[in-house]
């Protein structure tokens, strides 16, 4: 018989841990007899064909007061479920269901708690009630892992990297053609150069730092294009790219249920978050051949982009007086930009010349570009379904 697993997730809209999650729940079902429990059902932007899924129908409500009532409600209901079900292992996906998952527990299931954002390290007073109540802390990166260790005195964790199905991506954006203002010459008869992006319209993306790259990318590359995919209106992106005379050369494509024709037009991956968890375009991208270059946000990019993972050369660099930058195994890395949303057109900082200085530099350089391109190509591959699978029933047996 098999043994129960209930998986949480607040939605199943478009973002990385509900791709993860949604991804888990097929995968263990040759193992597990898989729930997933929701908290509302709108906007599911994921196939959801044959999978056991249980919505409680309690949405997020606006207001402090009002969220406190809700997550005591939307625990007590999960709860229930929980007797009812007797789940052997309850594994919840980000802050809004872990905290959930702590509260609805019963003492008989795992609680396993999965932090998907460097951000969710930082809530000491969440973190420190999730050590006492989490049989296992889930971690995207070992960066987090290490930061419960060290900060939290916290040992009962594990690094469960997010997993892709390489081959399926490749055939998917092979499938079809994306629509866009563009074909693959400009008018003047130039072969187009995409750079492509993937993000919700959120300020933790860093996009106006990204506009401003691709603006000074543009002014000595006039057939470069950036496409920019994600969920919302994007509105203050939309203003700052007619600041920067480049809305004619910008594509805001919005969310795309199959990203991948997109993806396949770049010949760069650009990311300028200031916090990710692990992020999934930016494997996705390399697994379609991208040359991958980005901020050393808080987590992931140093770990996909470098062999080992450290970063302390930055240090050293700018000791030195040089500009910072690593070239890593596979990909090119520089420290995070400044934190504060700056949607002035006219103020463009050093470290947005710098960035795009290494981005003219791959795309006037075709040996370099496509060594990066290759090594993307293979990176990817270690961010398979079967280490997922094989790295999650271990972490069963602890």
């Amino acid at each position: 018989m098999k043994k129960k697993l209930m998986l949480i997730s607040p939605m199943l809209h478009q973002g990385g841990f509900e791709r993860v999650c949604i991804t888990t729940a097929r995968l263990m079902e040759p193992y597990f007899d898989v729930t997933i429990v929701i908290f509302n059902s709108a906007n599911i932007a994921y196939n959801i064909e044959g999978l056991n899924i249980i919505d409680i129908q309690m949405g997020a409500k606006k207001g402090k007061v009002k969220k406190i009532f809700n997550m005591i409600r939307r625990s007590a209901k999960v709860r229930k479920l929980k007797k009812r079900m007797k789940p052997d292992i309850a594994y919840s996906f980000g802050p809004t269901a872990n905290m959930v998952n702590a509260f609805s527990k019963t003492g008989r299931e795992k609680v396993w708690l999965g932090l998907r954002n460097y951000t969710d390290v930082e809530e000491t007073i969440k973190i420190k009630l999730f050590t006492r109540l989490a049989h296992l802390m889930i971690c995207c990166s070992k960066t987090i892992e290490k930061e419960l260790n060290i900060k939290f005195g916290f040992n009962r964790t594990a690094t469960l990297y997010n997993l892709y199905d390489v081959q399926a991506i490749r055939e998917e954006a092979q499938a079809k053609e994306p629509k866009l203002p563009w074909g693959d010459y400009d008018d003047q008869g130039r072969k187009i150069r995409y750079m492509v992006s993937m993000g919700r319209d959120d300020d933790m993306k860093g996009f106006w730092h990204m506009l401003k790259v691709f603006s000074l990318v543009h002014k000595q590359i006039p057939e470069s294009r950036l496409i920019l995919m994600g969920a919302g209106t994007f509105g203050y992106y939309k203003k700052l790219a007619e600041d920067l005379k480049i809305s004619d050369v910008i594509y805001f494509a919005g969310m795309q249920r199959e990203p991948y024709q997109y993806l396949k037009k770049g010949e760069i991956y650009l990311l300028t978050s200031l916090n990710e968890g692990f992020p999934n375009a930016l494997v996705e991208a390399m697994a379609l051949g991208l040359a991958p270059v980005s901020v050393d946000c808080l987590t992931g990019p140093a770990e996909i982009l470098l062999e080992d993972g450290d970063t302390t050369l930055f240090e050293k660099q700018i000791r030195e007086g040089k500009k910072p930058v690593i070239y890593g195994a596979y990909g090119i890395l520089v420290p995070v930009m400044n934190r504060d949303r700056d949607l002035d057109a006219s103020h463009i900082l050093e470290e947005e010349k710098h960035m795009a200085e290494l981005v003219l530099d791959l795309l006037k350089d075709d040996e370099k570009l496509k060594k990066y391109q290759e090594a993307a190509l293979n990176r990817a591959q270690i961010f398979t379904y079967e280490n997922y699978i094989e790295q999650f029933l271990k972490l069963t047996l602890v």
